[in-house]
């Protein structure tokens, strides 16, 4: 069960590794195994509210001065397996994707060169005694990478319909889930079909790059670990409609399908309707 925050803040997606408490060294084991014996835990929004009132200090504080000992957690199969937040690293990870972002003058506004300089010179120590360091999760922004859903099939999809609350309900509403989740080695051979089906009917593009970069990142977890797409923060920026009817794995199924079959006028129309459906969501961002 999850803490649940009072505060919502869109809107963002995740992609998710969980691994078996045996994929963790000792302390850590050990510390995972207490935790996830907690009757409550945080969940994303809680996490991202976290992260986000370390901004409001000033200067702004960008990255915690200590790594998070929380994580999520999930049962397969009734194994416990264990999402370390890492938000540290990935704060890190973040302010180094900003750059070429943001006009200088804008990116000096939001985090002054100095704050910036000594973030990097941090991550630079601390990436000396922790080269092989990686997250667990990754997160966009206002849409759901498309290369994502390669990992997934139609019936890895959970949907839960949201649910009223409001003056005199007995309980605060709960807002809308949409997320998907398979097996590591499930999402392993649905990313090298998807890669094969690439190469074998189109030169290397964005596409191609993108589901490299993503099979070199799961390659470094544990084969029995859990993959989990999460709309997240997406769901408030969408109608419940729009969720409800949402099949983007399957679409991208069905073009690498095509793909595979010889068929590049099927392929490019199941990806051209998937990439148009997420350019409207992703527009959402410079809506009034």
């Amino acid at each position: 069960m999850s803490v649940a925050s009072s505060v919502l803040i869109p809107y963002a997606s995740y992609l998710r590794v969980y691994e078996p408490l045996a994929a963790f060294p000792e302390p850590e084991r050990t510390h995972w195994a207490r935790y996830a014996r907690r009757p409550l835990t945080p969940g994303a929004q809680e996490e991202l509210r976290r992260s986000l009132a370390d901004l409001l200090p000033t200067p702004p504080v960008p990255v915690p001065v200590h790594e998070s000992g929380e994580a999520f957690v999930a049962h397969v199969d009734g194994v416990v397996v264990i999402c370390p937040w890492r938000t540290r690293l990935r704060g890190w990870l973040a302010l180094q994707e900003l750059d070429g972002q943001f006009p200088e003058p804008v990116l000096d506004a939001m985090l002054p060169p100095v704050v910036r300089l000594q973030v990097a010179s941090d991550y630079e120590r601390w990436l000396s005694r922790n080269p092989d360091a990686r997250p667990w999760i990754r997160t966009a922004v206002w849409h759901v990478p498309l290369r994502w859903f390669a990992l997934f099939g139609d019936e890895d999809r959970e949907y839960e319909p949201g649910a009223p609350g409001g003056e005199g309900a007995a309980e605060p509403g709960r807002a809308p889930v949409l997320r998907y989740r398979t097996t590591m080695a499930q999402a392993r051979r649905r990313l090298a079909r998807a890669l094969r089906a690439l190469r074998e009917s189109i030169d290397d593009g964005p596409m191609t790059e993108g589901l490299i970069e993503v099979g070199r990142w799961l390659e470094e977890f544990h084969p029995r670990a859990l993959v989990e797409l999460d709309f997240g923060g997406l769901v408030h920026a969408v109608t419940e409609e729009w969720l409800a009817e949402d099949r983007s794995a399957a679409q991208m199924a069905e073009g690498i399908a095509a793909l595979r079959a010889g068929d590049g006028e099927a392929a490019s129309d199941a990806y051209g309707r998937l990439a148009e459906r997420w350019r409207t969501v992703r527009e959402l961002r410079f809506a009034n």
